[in-house]
């Protein structure tokens, strides 16, 4: 049961940059970690998400069709991920979240299909932060 903050939201223009944070309450070794978003409404979306092994490496990284090639998720160190949110686009304007599963090996992890797997109750293990807002203006 890690716990997890996510800071590094805030309010900027279309085009613009912001990298968001997600702190744990302990090592996140060989645990899946993923970004989500979501936008009162509308479905929770998977947005990125990386293995972390042991040491500093991690897996390659998943990332959804509509921020790939703008958005860069990373492990920071043992406690912290990012996401590194670049050319963002109002639609990109959401509360974002950080999630954190100790049971989702590789390539499970990265493939994409952990992420489809957060459904409510589907991943109980699954630990969620509790967002951080990003507000894109056009």
């Amino acid at each position: 049961q890690v716990q997890l903050v996510e800071s590094g939201g805030g309010s900027v223009q279309s085009g613009g940059s912001l990298k968001l944070s997600c702190v744990a309450s302990t090592s996140l070794t060989d645990y899946c970690m993923g970004w989500f978003r979501q936008v009162p409404g509308m479905e929770r979306e998977g947005v990125a998400s990386i293995y972390f092994y042991t040491g500093d490496r991690t897996s390659s990284s998943y990332y959804a069709d509509s921020v790939k090639g703008r958005f860069t998720i990373s492990r920071v160190n043992a406690n912290e991920m990012s996401l590194q949110m670049n050319s963002l686009k109002p639609e990109d304007s959401a509360m974002y979240y950080c999630a954190a599963d100790p049971a989702a090996p590789v390539p499970y992890c990265n493939s994409g299909s952990w992420v489809g797997d957060q459904m409510p109750g589907k991943r109980r293990l699954t630990n969620w932060g509790q967002g951080t807002q990003v507000t894109v203006s056009s």
